[in-house]
């Protein structure tokens, strides 16, 4: 990969430097390249994964053989600026209407497509050091969820693509993660073996049941140990960040990506937002995943946190109910190996109260239209902590996490 001219880097924020260090952002995006996926894929499998289609001049995914509509600007050229919604989701002070805010995109910013000139934008905004996720990777696998081995061929090209472009470790300062599913168990493994080779720290995957070819199967299921196994013994971090999980409302409104991304939901899929993370880390849980591996460490990021309470709650009822199949309590269990990263809105003290400030990770978005405009306005919401607790939120945490930890 070639990397674009970085922009010229602008003063360092005030707040950055007030704090006496730059910060440790554990949610960050890319807008992909078009060729995310093609540049890897066999053309002889275009057709049962990922092809493009223009349709009344505007270019679709056709995933799984079918047009995608997820997404109404696969390109994201124009895009809205990062952070055009912050206000919207603080309770919209403004009364705007979230669809005409949308309505001023600008041409995509080189920072979100390559990563000298995100360095440079990191450095203006005080950022030390960033974990990177997926925009559009992180809905690509629900399209095709039918066809397991279609979605291993498509994470496979969208992983070297990645490499390519970002990498998983450039600078020492972008970690990009590598996008792993369970679909198919012996591909995991392989796909997690040459993303530790090429330097990963981090993997990401989708809050969700995995389909395989006998169906949806539990993350800690059982057939599933021998990555579990690998990850326990290599220590690298996995990401569980939101995406399309298949459902929020189970009938009460349509489902996953189909409609307007960005576009205002039905109330009740606002209101479910956090529901396929709950599932997803509660089973690990009651699979007891983490006592057959002590060695796990999961971050959640971008799912929120006021499920929190209310799982704690359902699984210490299950426990009472339940005498003997919990090793330990369970939410001790939990509180041991989940960090969580807070919606930037959520209350940072009911996180801390639930899971403990040494497991509460920042992290902005950015450049996505619901991030923070600028990452470091996060640090506001914390001031009324001490330095060290201010600190391990906004540094320390990510970063042991961003280290391996061999078992």
């Amino acid at each position: 990969m070639t990397d674009v001219l970085a922009p010229s880097p602008t003063e360092t924020s005030a707040t950055v430097d007030a704090l006496g260090y730059r910060l440790f952002d554990a949610d960050n995006h890319y807008y992909e390249a078009t060729d995310c996926v093609t540049r890897h894929l066999d053309p002889a499998h275009a057709t049962r994964v990922f092809q493009w289609a223009t349709i009344d001049g505007r270019s679709y995914p056709v995933i799984g053989g079918k047009v995608f509509r997820g997404v109404k600007n696969a390109t994201f050229d124009p895009v809205a600026p990062p952070g055009v919604l912050a206000d919207y989701f603080r309770g919209n002070p403004n009364g705007d209407d979230p669809l005409e805010l949308l309505r001023r995109p600008e041409p995509t910013r080189p920072e979100s497509r390559a990563r000298d000139a995100r360095l440079a934008v990191m450095d203006a905004q005080g950022l030390d050091k960033v974990w990177m996720f997926p925009t559009l990777g992180m809905i690509y696998e629900e399209p095709l969820k039918d066809d397991p081995e279609a979605v291993a061929l498509l994470f496979t090209a969208f992983n070297r693509w990645l490499e390519e472009d970002w990498g998983f470790a450039h600078q020492d300062r972008i970690f990009a993660a590598p996008y792993l599913t369970l679909v198919d168990v012996d591909w995991a493994c392989a796909e997690l073996e040459w993303a530790l080779d090429h330097g990963a720290r981090t993997i990401v995957t989708r809050p969700a049941a995995a389909t395989t070819k006998d169906g949806p199967r539990a993350p800690g299921a059982p057939e599933f140990d021998p990555f579990w196994a690998r990850v326990n013994e290599a220590g690298i971090t996995v990401v569980v960040h939101a995406g399309d999980s298949g459902y929020t409302s189970h009938g009460y409104a349509r489902d996953g990506f189909t409609t307007d991304f960005g576009g205002v939901p039905q109330p009740i899929r606002m209101l479910q937002l956090e529901r396929p993370v709950e599932d997803w880390l509660s089973s690990l849980v009651c699979d007891n995943l983490f006592h057959r591996f002590p060695n796990l460490r999961i971050a959640s990021v971008e799912n929120g946190s006021k499920f929190l309470p209310g799982m704690f709650e359902r699984l210490r009822v299950v426990a009472r109910k339940m005498n003997g199949w919990f090793p330990e309590d369970p939410v001790e269990t939990f509180r041991r190996h989940v960090w969580v990263n807070p919606f930037w809105e959520d209350h940072v003290d009911d996180v801390i109260d639930a899971v403990g400030v040494d497991r509460v990770i920042f992290g902005s978005d950015w450049p996505h239209i619901e991030a923070l405009p600028e990452p470091d306005q996060y640090v506001s919401e914390l001031t009324h902590l001490d330095d060290a607790a201010r600190r391990r939120i906004l540094v320390d945490n990510t970063a042991e996490l961003n280290e391996l930890r061999p078992a």
